[in-house]
């Protein structure tokens, strides 16, 4: 599996480019959010390997003018990446505000909701295909961090992935988020297989690096090696204390 390291998250004192820079020579690659806010040329400069980053800058999938909006937006994440290589784009079941907040939240789902939402996915699978990159859907937790957050179990975005079935829409299984909103985490890596595009990792409560909460990661990575995963996972966790032995500690316990 490749390891990476979200920029956001580690090494807080220094600037971002630093922190990419810091990350690469550590040998991790890198993963950044919004790229609009950034100098996608001075991080590109670092040579670091970039694995994933957000692939909209606002709509939604239930809305038409929402969808139309996100499909726009997704088109402009594609031309920034080339920047970066090609990073694999994530979205989620909504626009997020700065906060991580639904900007329309949902509380019920119902079915014409889902199938507007399958619908629009097929758009962002097509617009994936035509230029050669891979959006992921993103599952998250509404207890703690996201609430009325439409379609964020990870079983939701499996179902929606699934229904589109196309190698440029896959699941960015997250499994912070599910333990939080689903646990059962080996079963729910087995479900996720056929689909999985990226993984990303924190420890549970906290969202810190392995080792600071009830998770035991040695086995999630058996696990997903098990399944035959050999992509992505990511550390979207901050360090408890310093950002070096955090993303040491992610090394060692997701190396199989």
């Amino acid at each position: 599996m490749n390891l990476s390291v979200c920029a956001e998250t580690v090494f807080l004192d220094l600037p971002l480019a630093e922190r990419v820079a810091v990350l690469h020579a550590a040998g991790f690659g890198v993963e950044i959010w919004d790229w609009w806010t950034k100098d996608l040329d001075e991080l590109a400069a670092t040579g670091a390997t970039f694995t994933s980053m957000t692939g909209y800058v606002e709509g939604e999938l239930v809305d038409p003018d929402g969808a139309d909006r996100l499909l726009a937006s997704a088109e402009r994440s594609i031309a920034a990446s080339r920047a970066l290589g090609r990073p694999v784009l994530n979205l989620h079941g909504t626009g997020l505000d700065d906060r991580g907040l639904p900007v329309r939240p949902v509380e019920v789902v119902t079915g014409p909701m889902w199938l507007a939402a399958e619908r629009t996915l097929r758009r962002v699978a097509e617009l994936g295909e035509r230029h050669d990159v891979v959006f992921v859907l993103e599952n998250l937790n509404r207890a703690v961090d996201h609430p009325g957050t439409p379609f964020a179990a990870a079983a939701d975005v499996r179902a929606l992935v699934a229904a589109v079935d196309s190698p440029h829409l896959r699941v960015n299984l997250d499994l912070y988020h599910a333990q939080i909103g689903e646990g059962n985490l080996i079963e729910l890596i087995g479900a996720c297989a056929p689909w999985l595009g990226e993984v990303q990792v924190a420890d549970v409560p906290g969202r810190c690096e392995p080792g600071t909460g009830e998770l035991n990661h040695p086995a999630l990575a058996a696990a997903l090696h098990a399944v035959g995963y050999r992509g992505v996972v990511a550390l979207e966790a901050f360090a408890s204390g310093d950002s070096r032995a955090a993303v040491e500690a992610f090394r060692a316990a997701w190396t199989v």
